[in-house]
């Protein structure tokens, strides 16, 4: 499992994806979750919208699993 450390309250899924270079676009990221069994915390997403806290796992077909985790000062 990866780590994705944010500053912020949340990230959307959106933002993740572009993150980790799954998408380049939000418009990609829209039909990437329309198309892709994507998972956040264990259930299907199909909002790139979606806020993910600290905790939340999100599961990327063929790419990985990651954690959102709070960055460090």
């Amino acid at each position: 499992m990866k780590k994705v450390p944010i500053s912020t309250e949340f990230i959307t899924l959106g933002q993740l994806l572009k993150y980790v270079d799954h998408v380049g676009t939000g418009g990609e990221a829209k039909i990437t979750l329309a198309e892709e069994e994507i998972r956040v915390d264990g259930e299907r997403e199909h909002r790139r919208g979606r806020k993910l806290y600290p905790g939340s796992v999100v599961e990327i077909p063929k790419e990985g699993i990651y954690e959102i985790v709070k960055k460090q000062d």
